[in-house]
């Protein structure tokens, strides 16, 4: 595996897929009474963080909706509406174009340092992954889970065969590739990430991640 050569991922021996006590239905089952039980447990915390980012945002940043909606792939390659802070100046996407020419990803990624749209509450947001909080409505709505391959802003019909195998499962707001400290992998790269994940899938493993994404954002080293 290409994306483990480099990348630190000893710690995952503990978790062998042979030794889950709970796999197929159950393990979903119990995955999504996770989520819901962690999110809705937490409510009292996030949702007035998100009013008071949103005014934040609305008052520095005018001209255009605190939360910015796009369109992203989900299970099965079915497309939903991803909520999450705008953290650009409003004209973001037509300025795209303009700075194709710093993409430092392979398209249809695109990647900037630096970004000149990112406004000035954007970078605190993207820096602290606040940018991502109100996607714990996604959560609720059934769209992602806390865990699982984050969902791509361009459609299932620009993948390749062996990249579908992300689409077997929910995209989550955090996942393995985001706590190996590696923001700038290939998209190939982070899909053999989401593959390891996948395979060796459990609550457990899903504690651990959220745990190390937490450490990760603590130490300013967070990727999206």
């Amino acid at each position: 595996m290409k994306a483990a050569a480099s990348i630190d991922l000893g710690w995952l021996r503990y978790y062998d897929p042979n030794k889950r006590l709970l796999t197929g239905s159950r393990y979903l089952i119990a995955k999504r009474i996770f989520d819901l039980v962690i999110v809705i447990g937490a409510l009292p915390f996030w949702l007035p963080l998100i009013g008071l980012l949103a005014l934040i945002i609305t008052v520095t940043s005018p001209g255009a909706p605190a939360i910015f909606v796009q369109q992203r792939t989900g299970m099965g390659g079915r497309r939903f509406s991803l909520y999450k802070f705008r953290s650009m100046v409003p004209n973001a996407e037509e300025l795209k174009a303009k700075y194709a020419h710093l993409n430092e990803l392979q398209w249809p990624d695109f990647k900037i340092t630096n970004d000149p749209r990112i406004t000035r509450i954007g970078r605190f947001l993207r820096k602290t992954s606040l940018d991502e909080l109100p996607q714990l409505f996604n959560i609720l709505i059934g769209d992602m889970s806390l865990v699982g391959p984050r969902p791509t802003s361009f459609g299932p019909e620009t993948y390749q065969l062996w990249h579908t195998e992300r689409l077997d499962v929910l995209p989550g707001l955090t996942g393995l590739w985001q706590v190996v400290g590696r923001a700038s992998l290939e998209f190939d790269d982070r899909l053999r990430l989401d593959i390891v994940y996948i395979e060796r899938r459990s609550l457990v493993l899903d504690l651990v991640i959220l745990f190390r994404t937490f450490t990760a954002v603590l130490e300013q080293r967070g990727a999206k």
